[in-house]
C-alpha cells in the first residue's frame, strides 16, 4: 500500500466515526421526510383554485366574466351574500371572493374600468401559501381579456385605453382574523417574510459561531491535553459544564446582538421603501413581545450549545471537531427552510409535529406568531424548548462524569457487554443501573 493511500485512509477512518454518521444519516432522514410538506405542490399547482362569487350584474360583460371564471375555477359558492361566501371558503378550503357589482357592464359601456371586489383569504405568510391565490389572481388576468376580446369583437367601444384595461380591482384581504384593504396576499406575505427573516438567520448563524466555540474548545482541549488538567482541579464536572455553557451562550449572544443589529438596519431600510404600514394594520411588536422572542432565542441556545457539547466529548482532536457542527447547523436549516416556504398554521399534522420537536423552530416562528398575537404556541414553544435544553444538558453533564470524556468511548473491559458505539453504550449502562 502506498504512503499517498495510508494517510487517506487514515484520514478517512478519523473522519467517518459513528459520532459523525449517525447524525448525519438522522438529517438526511429528516430532510427526506420535508417530501410530504412540499410533494403535494405540484398537485396544488394543477389543481383550479376555489373560488366564491357574487354576480349583481346581469349585463353581457359580467356573464363573459363569469363564464371564464366558470371554465377556470372551482366556484363554490354562488350567491349574494357575503359572509355566506365567506364561510363556504372557509370550509372548502378556498382562497377567494370576487363581487361583480351590479353597475359593471354599465360602467364600461360609459367608458368607465369596470371595478371588480376581491376578498382573499390568507392561510399562510409562506411563498408556498401564495400559490393558490396567485392562480385566482390569474383568473381576473383571463376576464380582462375576454372583455377586451368582446369590446374589439362587438365593436362595443372605441376607447382605447377602456380596451386594454376594462377592469380593476378592489382588494380585501383577510389574515388570521384581520381584514386588510387595499392589499393583496402576495404583498403581505413579502412584507411578512423580509420581517421574520432575521430570526432563522441570527438562531443558524448563533448555533454556527457558538456551537463551533463549543466543540473546537472541546477537541483542543483533549488534543493539547489540558482536559485532563481541568479536570484534576477541585471544581465539580457540572460547573465545568455549565461554565463553558455560560461562556459559549455570552459569546453566542454577543454575535446575536451585533448580526441583530446590522439586520435590524438593512431591514428597516428595506421597510422604509414599502408603501405598507404594518401597524395600521396592528401587525406591530410590543416590548413583552421582544421579551418573549429574546427567551424562546436564549432557549434554543442553550439546547444547541449543550448538544454541541455532547458531540464535543466525541470529539477526539481539533480536525474532528470542525465537523461536528455540521448535523446542529443542518437541524437548524430545517425549520428555517419551512418557516420560508410555508406557515406552520398551513402544515400537515405530521410535518407540524417535526417542525415543533425541533428547539430551533420556535425563535424562528415567534416574530411572525407574535405579530398576529398568537401567544399560546410561543409560550408553548419556550416551555418545551427549556424542557428539552435541561435535558440535553442532564445528559451533557451526566457524560461528563464518564471516562467517555478522555477516551471518546466506553471502558475497554465494558465493551463485550455494551455496545461499541459510545452513545448506546451508555445508555445501556444507564438503563442496567436503574433496573438494579
Amino acid at each position: 500500500m502506498s504512503s499517498l493511500s495510508k494517510i487517506a485512509k487514515k484520514e478517512i477512518k478519523e473522519l467517518l466515526t459513528p459520532a459523525t454518521i449517525i447524525p448525519i444519516i438522522v438529517i438526511a432522514i429528516l430532510f427526506a421526510s420535508l417530501g410530504n410538506v412540499f410533494g403535494g405542490v405540484g398537485d396544488q399547482l394543477s389543481e383550479p383554485p376555489k373560488i366564491a362569487l357574487i354576480n349583481n350584474d346581469s349585463g353581457l360583460l359580467s356573464q363573459v366574466a363569469y363564464a371564464v371564471l366558470d371554465q377556470g375555477a372551482d366556484i363554490v359558492y354562488e350567491g349574494d351574500n357575503v359572509q355566506n361566501a365567506l364561510n363556504a371558503l372557509d370550509d372548502e378550503g378556498g382562497v377567494s371572493l370576487f363581487i361583480i357589482p351590479g353597475d359593471f357592464t354599465s360602467d364600461i359601456l360609459a367608458n368607465r374600468t369596470g371595478t371588480i371586489e376581491a376578498y382573499w383569504v390568507m392561510r399562510g405568510a409562506g411563498i408556498l401559501d401564495t400559490i393558490p391565490g396567485s392562480a385566482a389572481d390569474a383568473l381576473l388576468d383571463n376576464v380582462a381579456r375576454a372583455i377586451s376580446a368582446t369590446l374589439i369583437t362587438y365593436d362595443m367601444s372605441d376607447n382605447a385605453s377602456i380596451i386594454l384595461n376594462p377592469t380593476q380591482l378592489s382588494e380585501t384581504t383577510i389574515f388570521k382574523g384581520k381584514e386588510m384593504v387595499g392589499i393583496s396576499p402576495p404583498t403581505i406575505a413579502g412584507v411578512i417574510s423580509q420581517q421574520a427573516l432575521v430570526m432563522p438567520l441570527i438562531v443558524v448563524m448563533m448555533i454556527i459561531y457558538a456551537g463551533s466555540i463549543v466543540i473546537t474548545s472541546m477537541g483542543t482541549e483533549k488534543e493539547n491535553k489540558t482536559l485532563e488538567t481541568l479536570l484534576t482541579m477541585p471544581v465539580s464536572r457540572t460547573s465545568i459544564v455549565f461554565g463553558k455553557l455560560l461562556g459559549a451562550a455570552v459569546v453566542g449572544l454577543i454575535m446575536a446582538a451585533i448580526y441583530m443589529l446590522g439586520m435590524g438596519y438593512y431591514f428597516n431600510s428595506l421597510m422604509a421603501s414599502t408603501s405598507i404600514d404594518l401597524a395600521q394594520y396592528g401587525l406591530t411588536l410590543d416590548l413583552l413581545d421582544y421579551v418573549l422572542v429574546g427567551i424562546s432565542l436564549f432557549a434554543a441556545l442553550v439546547f444547541a450549545l449543550a448538544l454541541c457539547m455532547i458531540l464535543g466529548i466525541f470529539t477526539k482532536n481539533y480536525k474532528a471537531a470542525q465537523t461536528m457542527t455540521m448535523p446542529v447547523t443542518f437541524l437548524a436549516l430545517i425549520p428555517m427552510v419551512i418557516t420560508l416556504m410555508t406557515d406552520f398554521d398551513t402544515l400537515p399534522l405530521a410535518a407540524k409535529t417535526l417542525v415543533f420537536a425541533i428547539p430551533f423552530s420556535h425563535p424562528m416562528m415567534a416574530i411572525r406568531m407574535l405579530m398576529f398575537d398568537d401567544y399560546s404556541l410561543v409560550l408553548a414553544g419556550i416551555a418545551y424548548s427549556t424542557i428539552m435544553a435541561l435535558v440535553v444538558m442532564f445528559i451533557a453533564v451526566t457524560l461528563f462524569k464518564k471516562d467517555i470524556l478522555l477516551t471518546g468511548r466506553v471502558a475497554s473491559a465494558e465493551t463485550t457487554k455494551y455496545s461499541r458505539w459510545p452513545l448506546l453504550a451508555l445508555m445501556q449502562r444507564m438503563f442496567t443501573k436503574r433496573r438494579r
